[in-house]
């Protein structure tokens, strides 16, 4: 994987770069859609392509690994050709999902130990197991095994799983340096930054990650909970400190406010499932604010969901419709509100790029962000 820096923003810490794996070209800032499952909910391969314009979307290594199981994955060739998706690909490691266990998991210092959320049955998961795992299933980029910790956290156990999580990304590192991708092409591993909302124990994780020299690196534990103010604090503390040539990834973030305030902090990469859980729910994200397409003002309302995006559902399907669909429980409602919603997350992030190469990217941060948040 390569990282070129093509401009930064002068009155911001905004940047827009390339990213350059063996499946394709990524332009940063970019958002991923979320394909947990091995799939983006609603959406065929050509639809993330023509439609959304996707350029790399998500895998996740828990999910994964227990449906439909690493043998089916590796029998078929990895993830990319069992799913069909031709372009760069990124996995979670399981991390989170984990963490999200609860009462079903423990954590040592071998690993987690876990209980499957669809049986029951037990597994383990250590630094190097999912190392062997993320191999298998073939992403481009792979995530380092680490421990997400909750909001709000205790200070001590906060550092204690921080260091921990530390020892694990030496683990991590050693296992993908020692073995081979399985498929042909090149993969990535990148580490996650650690530490809650304690800046001091961001500030050691954000040196410690970055003294580990890997193609590009994550920020990992915020977005689950904590006031927006805090996140964007320890954005901003972290990325000052992982390396400018470098891309950092801001795990699980967020609404399209996020997005822009934390582009403006020098973050390259996004990825959440919000807009495609919201849009099954009939939350639409547009250019002049949210609507909530079940509402009654737009039962008769036969204009598009959002006349400044280009793509095929935009075009072809009215507010009025939509609401219809979704009130109605047809499939295809989800289906154009997932489409649609995606596309928007993706228009948003290259318009981010291009100001930030036109060098205007802070006066249009500031027009657009109001209109981000309103309740249409």
């Amino acid at each position: 994987m390569n990282f070129e820096l093509l401009q930064k923003d002068p009155k911001s810490k905004a940047r827009a770069g390339k990213i350059t794996t063996d499946h394709g070209e990524i332009e940063t800032p970019i958002f991923m859609p979320v394909g947990t499952a091995g799939t983006v909910k609603a959406l065929h391969q050509r639809e993330l392509k023509e439609d959304v314009k996707a350029e790399i979307i998500l895998g996740n290594t828990y999910h994964l690994y227990l449906r439909p199981g690493l043998d089916v994955i590796e029998a078929a060739g990895g993830l990319h050709q069992f799913n069909g998706w031709d372009r760069p690909m990124l996995t979670d490691s399981g991390g989170y999902q984990v963490y999200s266990l609860k009462d079903r998991r423990k954590i040592t210092e071998e690993g987690v130990k876990f209980q499957s959320h669809i049986d029951g049955s037990r597994h383990n998961f250590t630094p190097e197991s999912v190392m062997d795992i993320q191999r298998t299933i073939g992403a481009d980029i792979i995530m380092a095994f680490d421990e997400c910790t909750p909001y709000p956290c205790d200070e001590k156990y906060a550092k204690n799983s921080m260091e921990m999580t530390h020892r694990w990304l030496k683990r991590c590192c050693d296992r993908f340096d020692e073995t081979e991708p399985k498929y042909g092409y090149d993969q990535t591993l990148f580490p996650i930054v650690q530490g809650s909302t304690y800046h001091d124990l961001r500030t050691k994780s954000a040196e410690t990650i970055a003294s580990f020299g890997r193609e590009g690196n994550a920020i990992g534990g915020l977005s689950v909970g904590e006031p927006a103010e805090m996140m964007y604090e320890s954005t901003d503390l972290v990325c000052s400190i992982l390396p400018e040539d470098k891309p950092r990834y801001l795990m699980g973030v967020g609404t399209p406010s996020n997005l822009i305030e934390c582009i403006a902090l020098g973050v390259d990469m996004f990825d959440c499932v919000l807009p495609t859980r919201n849009a099954r729910h009939g939350v639409l994200y547009t250019s002049e604010g949210i609507i909530n397409i079940k509402n009654e003002k737009w039962e008769k309302d036969f204009s598009p969901v959002d006349p400044n995006l280009a793509g095929h559902v935009d075009m072809n399907y009215s507010k009025a419709y939509l609401r219809h669909l979704i009130r109605t429980g047809e499939m295809l409602g989800a289906q154009i509100a997932s489409i649609h919603n995606l596309s928007f997350f993706l228009w948003l992030v290259k318009e981010a790029r291009a100001h930030i190469l036109q060098g205007d990217f802070a006066s249009w941060k500031n027009a657009i962000l109001p209109k981000l948040s309103n309740r249409l």
